[in-house]
């Protein structure tokens, strides 16, 4: 059983000075671009942590400061003034249609009406009258036309004769025997005189093209063979070498700056991170805990001990005041108005007690006694 493999594609060979050059040209070009790949990497560094903790901040503000200051005023204005000034132009239309249609109506009455009366028994009798007069009128027209075309005819018939006999024969015999054959004689001599003229042309192009062939083609092809040729395959090497060889560089210094980037944070870890946490947590929050309990203990709750007892002494106040108000304005209306008079009961439905059904008595027929 055979597998299909894959083989791998041929690396173009490459000569030994190309060999030999590209390292030294590679360290060289790496000792070039590590600066500027490290500034970049930090550069890059920067403009993310300024996105994120200056520009999209600042965005935000300017977003909602815009929306505070410019949409909610724009629509404010759209709601408040420019549709109602919209809806006046629309409830005027409205308007001046329909004052439009009452002059439409008024017109149909006054104009519409009367016109059509007037086309209906004046103008149309009129027109039947004319109508009659203009068929008389066309006959008369017609038999004229017909004696007056018969006329016409007899002058054109005159006519063509006479311009047949005195233009058109005189003229055929003049193409035939005096214009046709000066006109083959001349075209005879202007074809020998272009065959003169392209044979003398083939001869002159002859000689410039092979003087050209000698003079400028030939060495033109022997210095773009000779000379161009391996210039541009020499420019080609060196330009593809130092294009790898900077990729090449720009890769290493990535790595480099990674590299570096993560030593510092390391570095700024232990150095800074790790010592300001430990304060943090065995320094600062103990001592955060106790100023807290101690505000809390010695302030806030005294504090609202007081807030609270004052609270209690305006409610108690507020409502003997309340009381004090409600009796004196119950005094004021006994002594103006005397005293009200006691609501009268409506009689209640119930039973009383002694007609009330119990365990002992009934008050059915079959069981009272």
């Amino acid at each position: 059983m055979e597998l299909d493999q894959s083989t791998p594609a041929k690396q173009p060979s490459q000569g030994c000075l190309v060999v030999a050059v590209r390292l030294p040209v590679r360290i060289a070009v790496f000792v070039l671009v590590l600066p500027v790949r490290v500034a970049w990497d930090a550069a890059v560094a920067a403009g993310r942590f300024g996105h994120d903790t200056v520009l999209r901040p600042a965005g935000r503000a300017l977003r909602r400061l815009g929306r505070a200051l410019v949409v909610q005023p724009l629509v404010g204005l759209w709601r408040c003034a420019v549709l109602p000034a919209g809806r006046l132009p629309a409830r005027l239309g409205r308007g001046l249609a329909r004052l439009g249609q009452g002059l439409a109506r008024l017109g149909h009455v006054l104009v519409v009406v009367p016109a059509g009366w007037l086309y209906r028994w004046a103008l149309t009798p009129v027109g039947h009258v004319l109508a009659w007069a203009g068929r008389g009128i066309a006959w008369v027209g017609r038999g004229l036309g017909a004696v007056l075309a018969a006329v016409g005819l007899g002058l054109y018939a005159a006519g063509a004769w006479l311009g047949r006999y005195l233009v058109d024969v005189p003229a055929r015999r003049l193409y035939a025997w005096v214009l046709a054959p000066v006109g083959r004689a001349v075209a005879w001599c202007a074809k020998g005189l272009v065959r003169l003229v392209g044979l003398v042309a083939a001869g002159v192009g002859f000689v410039l093209y092979g003087t050209l062939r000698v003079l400028v083609v030939l060495p033109l092809l022997v210095l773009w063979r000779w000379v161009l040729a391996p210039a541009g395959r020499l420019l080609a090497v060196a330009a593809r070498e130092a294009g790898e060889g900077l990729a090449h560089a720009w890769r290493v210094a990535g790595r480099v700056s990674r590299a570096v980037g993560r030593l510092l944070a390391t570095l700024a870890r232990w150095l800074l991170v790790a010592p300001l946490k430990w304060v943090y947590l065995h320094v600062l929050t103990p001592v955060g805990h106790v100023v807290r309990d101690a505000v809390r203990d010695m302030v806030l709750r005294p504090a609202a001990e007081a807030v609270r007892a004052t609270g209690r002494i305006a409610r108690q106040a507020l409502a003997a005041a309340r009381g004090t108000l409600r009796q004196t304005r119950a005094d004021l209306r006994r002594a103006l108005l005397g005293e009200p008079r006691a609501p009268e009961r409506a009689p209640r439905r119930e039973p009383t007690a002694t007609g009330a059904r119990t365990l002992e008595r009934s008050t059915t027929a079959l069981t009272k006694d």
